[in-house]
């Protein structure tokens, strides 16, 4: 049969069609980047371990500085945010409880979110908005100045040198943040429970020993590492992505940001399904 073409179609062919193509070629796009992204990731597993069996191609000098940049020098913002974000919610959490008379059970709410899902959050969105982008944007600069292939003509992987330090660093950093956010966050509860319903040092700490347990604090901290390998690797992946100009750096950098952003929420919700099939 001949093929039709598009100067002989009706009018009213285009503006029909028109959506379903742009949904094809998106989900078209969406699977490509995925399956770009998990042979990533395969690569960047293979160098991870490579470095680990042989600790002498560990670089730790550039550990050190990711460790630095990602988790010392963010600590003042996630403190700042932790303790605001908790404060608030217990301000508002009090306000609708008072009503019914049960404003003290607005400890265990606090508690109970920041513990579980707030602390880690918080700590990781934030993270992937400071310390995401700049992995994207400063891989993406490298690799338009063409270092990249400078690693390559000396022999070296761009992926061992640039992603794997970032990835260590981040694994360590983001467990650490998440740590001191529900420390500052339980702090910042104890001034509002100070405020609000007038409870004194002593009567706080026993009423955190009747509403927290080990499981509580481990929920949110299994989430750390995952979050933290979500944000390295998704933003590294899309530094290297980067060519042509650097337009293109600025829109590695924002889709970094918006993709870890995106995939850190749905893992949460994931993981708040399966913490809740094993009652946890």
């Amino acid at each position: 049969m001949p093929v039709t073409d598009a100067k002989t179609m009706p009018a009213w062919y285009g503006p029909i069609v028109a959506p379903f193509e742009a949904v094809g070629r998106g989900l078209c796009d969406a699977f490509s980047y995925v399956y770009d992204l998990l042979a990533f990731t395969g690569e960047a597993s293979v160098r991870f371990l490579s470095a680990a069996l042989s600790p002498r191609r560990l670089r730790i000098a550039s550990i050190t500085r990711h460790l630095y940049e990602t988790g010392w020098q963010a600590l003042p913002i996630i403190a700042m945010l932790s303790i605001g974000t908790t404060m608030v919610l217990f301000y508002q959490g009090a306000n609708q409880l008072q009503k019914y008379g049960a404003d003290l059970f607005t400890i265990n709410m606090a508690v109970i979110s920041l513990l579980r899902e707030m602390a880690v959050l918080i700590t990781s969105i934030m993270v992937a908005g400071r310390s995401g982008s700049a992995f994207a944007s400063e891989i993406g600069v490298m690799k338009l100045r063409g270092e990249l292939d400078v690693l390559r003509s000396m022999g070296l992987n761009p992926v061992e040198v640039l992603v794997v330090p970032r990835v260590i660093a981040l694994l360590i950093a983001l467990p650490i943040l998440t740590f001191i956010a529900d420390i500052v966050g339980i702090t910042g509860i104890y001034v509002m429970s100070v405020w609000q319903l007038d409870l004194s040092f002593p009567q706080y700490i026993q009423r955190l020993q009747d509403i927290i347990t080990p499981t509580m604090f481990y929920v949110g901290m299994i989430k750390a590492p995952v979050f933290a390998l979500l944000i390295s690797l998704i933003c590294t992946h899309q530094g290297m992505r980067v060519a042509a100009s650097a337009e293109k750096v600025g829109h590695a950098t924002t889709r970094a940001v918006v993709i870890s952003i995106f995939c850190i929420i749905m893992a949460d919700a994931l993981f708040s399904l399966l913490f809740s099939w094993a009652g946890m």
